[in-house]
């Protein structure tokens, strides 16, 4: 999932010939989940309409400070505009439009809402090679990067004078990558490795059966994407499970058994910042397992059973630098039977799904108490479970920054 899913993009589209690409950079970032919303300067109408960018951005469009619906004018709110934006990239960027950033001119509705943006603010110029050379152009650059605004570099290559140099703007997937990764760098998760696992495992009992514990996956596959969101880098170790591979930016493995789970968890759990172990490991796997299928009326009357390792125990014990969290689901003695496993298992924190109205395991709801390792607790309100992540993560970060200050 991009860093740019679900954010409010506001594009900002000034009078230049590059202007025929805004509605591309538009459909890329609208099949990238963001929400996406255009300003014009009247001049910019000439190049690219209205009705264009409208059309493929699903909203209005706004080019005049008002509006004028069967002879009832009604004020185009700038300030809501740039507030509404997680985002503000204005694209192309003309020399005259620069020019007026950067001495704070304000004659059009696309310079009222970047002047009062507090958002990140990225600029893509396009001109042509001497006029962007210039070192007046140059200065205005300058003045812009100096009050925090993002601009982009020019591409190389013909320009609309015939000539051959700088001054193109960047093709939509170039400006696109720039913005992911400049707005990454601005979240709070950013360059932190995270490893999560979830899902069940399946210990073969022979080729088509196997024990397992009853986990959909969701919780962890939430806490997947809130941390990738957030800027994390992110391997998911997950078991088997029918949920969707919507899973761009997060490195996912897949395992069947509680073998293959403890491989691949020693394998990344060196290099790991934030450890997350909310996969519901089978408690008991098969002493022996059948090479062929085992028949009903073969007089197999009983299984004997062993227990699997205790993965998160083995993480506690070989931890360094790792802040480890775990889950636990109790149905009895609840708060003491988990604070009784964050110290037995050496945890920085665990997290309590309560069984209340509702089964957290196959629903898309969870309820949680949070416990850290000096055994505070914090308890939250039944969420989406998208929504208990969010939280999850907010008190890891919460605990983490408090370790970091002791």
């Amino acid at each position: 999932m991009s860093v740019l899913a679900q954010k409010n993009i506001l594009i900002g589209v000034s009078g230049g010939i590059a202007a025929y690409k805004i509605p591309l950079l538009i459909r890329k970032l609208i099949k990238l989940n963001s929400n996406v919303k255009v300003v014009m300067t009247p001049s910019s109408k000439e190049f690219v309409t209205p009705l264009t960018l409208s059309t493929v951005s699903n909203n209005e469009v706004f080019s005049e400070f008002t509006t004028e619906k069967n002879s009832n004018p009604t004020w185009n709110n700038h300030v809501e505009l740039a507030d509404w934006a997680d985002i503000f990239i204005i694209a192309p960027a003309t020399s005259n439009t620069i020019s007026s950033m950067a001495n704070a001119r304000c004659d059009n509705l696309l310079l009222a809402c970047y002047l009062s943006s507090t958002c990140p603010v990225f600029v893509a110029p396009a001109m042509d090679l001497e006029m962007y050379k210039n070192t007046l152009n140059q200065k205005n650059i300058k003045k812009l990067i100096s009050n925090n605004t993002n601009v982009l570099p020019v591409g190389t290559g013909s320009l609309a004078s015939g000539l051959e140099g700088e001054g193109r703007m960047l093709e939509p997937d170039e400006i696109i990558e720039y913005v992911e990764n400049k707005y990454r760098e601005t979240l709070p998760l950013n360059s932190l490795n995270f490893l999560i696992t979830a899902g069940p495992t399946h210990e073969k009992i022979d080729p088509v059966r196997y024990i397992g514990n009853s986990s959909s996956g969701k919780m962890g596959y939430s806490l997947a994407k809130i941390a990738s969101e957030q800027g994390a880098n992110v391997k998911l170790l997950l078991g088997p499970t029918n949920l969707p591979m919507d899973l761009s930016n997060i490195q996912c493995i897949r395992v069947q058994d509680s073998d293959e789970m403890f491989s691949e968890t020693l394998n990344n759990f060196k290099d790991a910042d934030i450890v997350i172990f909310s996969a519901a490991i089978a408690d008991f796997k098969p002493k022996r397992v059948n090479n062929s299928k085992i028949k009903k009326d073969s007089g197999y009357d009983s299984i004997k059973l062993k227990p699997t390792l205790d993965i998160l125990k083995e993480l506690g014990k070989i931890k360094t630098s790792q802040f480890l969290v775990g889950f636990a689901l109790e149905t009895d003695n609840v708060i003491e039977n988990a604070k009784s496993k964050l110290k037995s298992k050496n945890l920085d924190a665990i997290v309590v799904n309560k069984i209340g109205d509702f089964n957290p395991i196959s629903s898309d709801y969870n309820q949680i108490d949070f416990i850290n390792s000096n055994l505070e607790i914090t308890s939250f309100e039944k969420k989406l479970k998208i929504d208990v992540s969010n939280d999850i993560i907010n008190k890891i970060i919460e605990n983490v920054n408090k370790a970091k200050n002791l």
